[in-house]
């Protein structure tokens, strides 16, 4: 058997190396979906409103799933401030809690953090998780 050129070969490593990501964000996505009490239009909403049958095969089958680059992008944030939190907050309760807390912070506006993320836009994901990095840093950046 001949080895592929190395361009095809980088093609097929970054598809094994995606489906391995998108598999274990998906994972990691279903338990921080638990521990959050989200509901499946929640879910849906944050990972960037998929098809519910496609949203239903990737829970069934995570590792045979196919993400586009947003929805990684989405996975990526939500662990990112879901990490966060469990730092910030060593309570797990609490830290689950959070998300749902009102909250006086500039982005939220009085609102809970998973109204923001909920706005639909992977620019909300990513400013909550901005917000928690900067805190975990001392402050809000």
């Amino acid at each position: 058997m001949s080895a592929l050129p190395a361009p095809a070969a980088a093609v097929v490593s970054a598809e094994i190396g995606s489906g391995r990501m998108a598999a274990a964000g998906l994972r990691a996505f279903d338990r921080i979906a638990a521990a959050w009490g989200l509901t499946v239009d929640e879910q849906l909403r944050l990972l960037g409103q998929p098809p519910r049958s496609t949203y239903y095969a990737w829970r069934k089958q995570p590792e045979r799933a196919t993400l586009s680059r947003d929805t990684l992008e989405r996975l990526s944030n939500l662990l990112g401030i879901y990490k966060s939190l469990q730092i910030l907050l060593p309570d797990a309760a609490a830290a689950d809690a959070w998300v749902r807390k009102p909250n006086s912070a500039p982005p939220f506006g009085g609102r809970s953090a998973l109204d923001r993320m909920l706005a639909g836009n992977v620019g909300d994901l990513h400013l909550v998780r901005r917000y928690l990095d900067g805190v975990r840093g001392g402050g809000w950046a």
